[in-house]
């Protein structure tokens, strides 16, 4: 059954769904190439039209009326960076262990702005959750959206930066001079 989201990105702005959502209960789920404000939106209507139960991580801060009612509509979770004696990944992926289906949402790059290294905390967190990474991407050249891969080996973070790497050579983003892989040659030990 076409959801409104559906009809709106497929029959309106012409894009398609590509690799289908795996079927899991848990995923960090990164979203690349976030290179325009128009990521967010054509990747909701997706996430809304596949019915995947995701949330989106923000600053506790951020959560003060009025603005706590949108953050809570675009389904955004508080994160407090401050909280003593508790990492972010640690809250994540304790938040993660207590839900019996969530799908957390990251654009690894951090920014629309080009970067020549991803921020990792989508791998320390998977890894500290022992859940899956699943690589979901937009194609604006081809007007498409779907999953690149699913990661589940997280033993060595190297080695999945190289295989996102790989799944996302050959994306093109909405402006693809703002878009690099991640180049960064120095990652650091496992925490």
């Amino acid at each position: 059954m076409k959801t409104l989201s559906g009809f709106i990105y497929e029959n309106l702005m012409g894009w398609k769904i590509g690799n289908k959502f795996p079927d899991i209960k848990k995923s960090v789920s990164i979203f690349v190439p976030h290179t325009s404000n128009w990521d967010s939106f054509i990747g909701k209507l997706y996430l809304n039209q596949i019915g995947l139960k995701y949330n989106v991580l923000a600053k506790k801060e951020l959560f003060v009326f009025p603005l706590n009612i949108l953050f809570r509509a675009v389904r955004a979770i508080p994160i407090d960076r401050k909280k003593a004696n508790t990492s972010y990944v640690d809250q994540i992926a304790e938040l993660i262990s207590q839900k019996d289906e969530i799908h957390i949402i990251i654009a690894p790059e951090g920014t629309r702005k080009k970067v020549s290294k991803w921020k990792k905390g989508f791998y320390y967190i998977a890894r500290k959750a022992n859940v899956p990474i699943v690589a979901l991407y937009l194609d604006y050249k081809k007007k498409e959206i779907g999953v690149k891969g699913v990661i589940t080996d997280l033993s060595d973070v190297n080695k999945v930066m190289q295989q996102l790497n790989e799944m996302y050579k050959d994306v093109v983003p909405k402006f693809p001079g703002n878009f690099s892989l991640n180049i960064d040659r120095q990652v650091l030990a496992d925490v």
